[in-house]
């Protein structure tokens, strides 16, 4: 049977294991094939291709829940629910997620993308379940890297106390997106190498029930050996202590332990977590052999090689950040970086060779990442916290609380600022400037190129006023000659990048290209366009706008980010502030909705970002000029 027969789970229910085996190696070969063309996250779904076997053959989904965390390893529940004829189109413009949709599948019964959501999600569901009196199963599926996230740890303590029946799935490869960090890993070092502590433990029941009970004290003594006992097999017993019943580790590659395994945790009351041993990349040599989580998630690639497509071309903007870093770290000692489990997504892995002293990873835990920032800044140092927008969310109160409040020195460099593509809705960079722009003491920053990306780095890292965030978009440069020597760039002063004198595009970082054409564009009907790169999103340039509105000409706000409470919305804020109600102002930016996967173009060109959209806006402003035209 071909995987695009399959329409359901149920189709595999009476598969031997011979053929359950064959399956496997079917879909390991269709994702490697798939995904060549395609781009995706090709490591975590090879990892995990017995389990999600293992779990649709003895689990009846829609039925009982399967909640998959950050849902980078989803791609194999996908093509047992019947949507691997959906492949080729797989991260593509109205093509399939790449993460688990609800609207895509009842089988996808709760949306991920952002880390460690899943074990609250479970412990959601199994609350409803039990109230609604229903006898669903509901098992999350999470990974070590995940298991550090600080709400990952909240739920593990609230299921242990309320000992709802619930599988927790800890799938144990050893390594997320990064190389792990932090005691927890330690500990389940520690699990891996205990042995099968399942079958230790029963048999130490059966010895322990062996012991004549002449009494409450021989029953005590005899439960204190097993305690004694318990705790000498498995050295760090962690989840025993929060509540669960712990099975494992089990080899994740071997259908017969892990059906074994899953059918003893269907039968046990109360939470159960299975410790789960995979290899991430099983099957595919690139990609077991990967130790810089190359093949985590990918571009296209060649199957034979396992060389990656990629076109050359300018230094990405994460570079650039990082390269800038380090030169300012060889002569500034206050420099401290920090990333939440992303060193080499946001390049910091090269500034942790050169000051392994001065880098911390924290693992998946933003939260602590930006307190701890805090902390460094009042001590005097200068912690840079590199981390994506879409990251940054995740700590917004402590930005709000423990930076902000106290008006602490912390950099923020905000990468992949804006749309970024193919991993979609959870992973758009496209609220920053809203969430950020309001609290009291944040500065914001928008390089138009990457040269000037270089300079606010070492603006904000010498800028003691209070927090400052840098925020650049994902993807390579223009290619532009570099400024050999840094220099500071003025806080909230504007640059004017083209003269105009019958409307104003107030505009910054990707979206300058793009004003630059719609006005080249409009420039043959007559129209003269001011641009003006507003690199300072907070502050406002408030002489310039001052001066703006004597010239009593329209004013376009264009920004690749949030309209709802954004640069436009400043801009609207301080006119009125300032009394000129009269002042004819148009924003264009993101919608209030929120914006799928697809290339960055394509989604520019659904919400209208583009230079055609742009012109045909700046007709509306005035088309009293076009009729004379």
């Amino acid at each position: 049977m071909k995987l695009e027969d399959l329409k359901n789970p149920s189709m595999i229910k009476n598969y031997s294991k011979s053929e359950l085996e064959g399956l496997a190696e079917d879909i390991r070969t269709f994702l490697i094939e798939k995904l060549s063309e395609t781009g995706g996250h090709l490591g975590p779904n090879l990892g995990v291709v017995e389990l999600t076997l293992a779990l649709h053959y003895l689990f009846d989904s829609p039925k009982d829940k399967f909640i998959w965390d950050v849902g980078h390893q989803a791609y194999v529940h996908k093509i047992l629910t019947g949507r691997a004829g959906q492949f080729d189109r797989l991260r593509q413009y109205k093509g399939l997620c790449g993460f688990p949709k609800r609207n895509e599948s009842e089988h996808d019964v709760w949306e991920t993308g952002h880390s460690s959501t899943s074990l609250s999600a479970a412990m959601g569901m199994a609350t409803a379940r039990d109230i609604k009196g229903t006898d669903d199963k509901v098992v999350a599926i999470i990974g070590d890297g995940a298991l550090t996230g600080g709400i990952a740890l909240e739920a593990l303590n609230h299921i242990g106390h309320e000992q709802k029946d619930l599988i927790v799935i800890l799938n144990d490869n050893e390594m997320s997106i990064a190389p792990n960090v932090g005691a927890l890993h330690n500990v389940l070092g520690r699990l891996r190498t205990a042995g099968k502590y399942k079958k230790a433990k029963e048999e130490l029941e059966q010895l322990i029930k062996k012991i004549p009970a002449f009494g409450g004290k021989i029953a005590a003594t005899a439960e204190r050996v097993k305690d004694s006992l318990k705790y000498l097999l498995v050295s760090g017993i962690f989840f025993e202590e929060l509540g669960f019943t712990y099975l494992g580790p089990v080899d994740g590659h071997d259908l017969d332990d892990l059906m074994e395994n899953l059918k003893y945790a269907k039968k046990t009351s109360g939470p159960v977590l299975i410790h789960v041993l995979t290899k991430k990349g099983k099957g595919y040599e690139p990609a077991e052999n990967d130790a810089k989580g190359t093949w985590h998630g990918l571009g296209p690639y060649k199957i034979e090689s396992g060389e990656v497509v990629s076109k050359p071309g300018p230094p990405s903007y994460s570079s650039v950040f990082a390269e800038t870093l380090k030169t300012i770290a060889r002569t500034d000692k206050r420099i401290v970086g920090i990333t939440a489990a992303m060193p080499g997504g946001t390049k910091l892995d090269s500034f942790a060779k050169e000051f392994p002293e001065r880098m911390f990873d924290v693992g998946i835990a933003e939260q602590h990442a930006t307190t701890m920032a805090g902390g460094l800044a009042t001590q005097g140092l200068k912690p840079v916290f590199a981390v994506y927008s879409t990251f940054l969310q995740r700590g917004y109160d402590q930005v709000v609380h423990d930076i902000c409040r106290q008006n602490l020195n912390v950099v923020f460099a905000v990468d992949r600022a804006g749309l970024v593509g193919a991993d979609g809705e959870t992973h758009q960079g496209v609220f920053d400037i809203s969430y950020l722009r309001h609290l009291p003491n944040m500065k914001i920053l928008n390089p138009k190129d990457e040269n000037e990306l270089q300079h606010m780095i070492y603006t904000a890292t010498q800028y003691d006023g209070g927090p400052i965030a840098v925020r650049y978009p994902r993807g390579n440069g223009y290619g532009i000659k570099m400024d050999e020597q840094l220099k500071m760039l003025p806080i909230g002063k504007w640059e004017t990048l083209q003269e105009g004198h019958d409307a104003c595009i107030l505009t910054f970082s990707t979206m300058i290209p793009v004003a630059e054409e719609a006005v080249r564009q409009l420039s043959t009907q007559g129209l003269s366009v001011k641009i003006v790169n507003a690199n300072s999103v907070k502050p406002l340039d408030e002489e310039f706008l001052l001066e703006l509105a004597t010239l009593n000409i329209p004013v376009l706000t264009l920004e690749e980010a949030a309209l709802q409470g954004g640069f436009g919305s400043a801009v609207l804020e301080f006119f009125h502030d300032k009394g000129y109600h009269n002042m004819e102002i148009t924003r264009m930016g993101i919608p209030d909705y929120f914006i799928e996967h697809g290339s960055v173009p394509e989604l520019l060109e659904e919400v209208g970002l583009t230079s055609a959209g742009v012109a045909e806006q700046m007709l509306k402003l005035l088309p009293r000029k076009q009729q004379r035209a």
